[in-house]
């Protein structure tokens, strides 16, 4: 395969909906521990399932004989997740759809998939990461689109101060705002449709519910 997208599959929750099939279609498929439960929601054959397999059950694991096993010992110094991710950029990823990377029961996986999605935003790759529902993209230096229904909700949190943040098509738009660390001024505001950002310095992270219309 020469796809440069890959979905790696962890363990939080994912909902199969309409923005998740379209995001993942002709992707590459790598699977971290117990997300391969995901493999069976999406009908898809992961070609590669790492880890230390102590999310994986047994019946998970007679359900795909056949994809190959990386395992690693539970005392390792990175997450399984990281592991898949190293793995698809090592097979030629440039483009990330982390699925089951938000909520759960985990929210140190989820904080340290965010900030590292934001990393490797700064390094050149695409990256989204998601649960069916929600949305999360990176937002680094320079200028993003998200397309976005109108009426649904969306956020943007800092992970330092943020210049020059500009938000257009958007109910409560931005122009060159400068959000101090820590902030809540960006939180929960609605798309106008696709909506712009653009960033002259900081890191941050846009989260974004698009099925959630309450804003409408």
């Amino acid at each position: 395969m020469t796809s440069s997208t890959f979905t790696i599959l962890l363990g939080g929750a994912l909902h199969l909906t309409e923005r998740l099939k379209a995001a993942v279609a002709d992707s590459r498929f790598i699977a971290a521990d117990g997300g391969m439960r995901h493999a069976q929601a999406l009908g898809v054959m992961p070609e590669l399932w790492v880890g230390d397999f102590d999310s994986t059950s047994a019946n998970l694991g007679l359900a795909f004989p056949d994809v190959p096993r990386q395992p690693y010992p539970a005392a390792k110094a990175q997450t399984d997740g990281e592991i898949a991710i190293e793995e698809a950029i090592r097979r030629g990823a440039r483009r990330l759809v982390l699925a089951g990377a938000l909520g759960g029961e985990r929210s140190d996986h989820a904080l340290a998939l965010l900030l590292y999605g934001v990393h490797l935003a700064e390094q050149g790759f695409s990256m989204l990461l998601t649960s069916g529902e929600e949305e999360a993209v990176p937002l680094i230096a320079g200028e993003l689109q998200l397309d976005l229904p109108a009426g649904s909700l969306f956020s943007v949190s800092g992970f330092d101060a943020l210049e020059g943040l500009s938000i257009a098509n958007a109910r409560y738009p931005l122009a060159g705002f400068h959000l101090p660390f820590g902030a809540s001024r960006t939180i929960s505001n609605v798309a106008e449709g696709a909506v712009t950002f653009s960033l002259s310095s900081g890191r941050a992270i846009v989260l974004a519910r698009p099925y959630d219309l309450s804003g409408v």
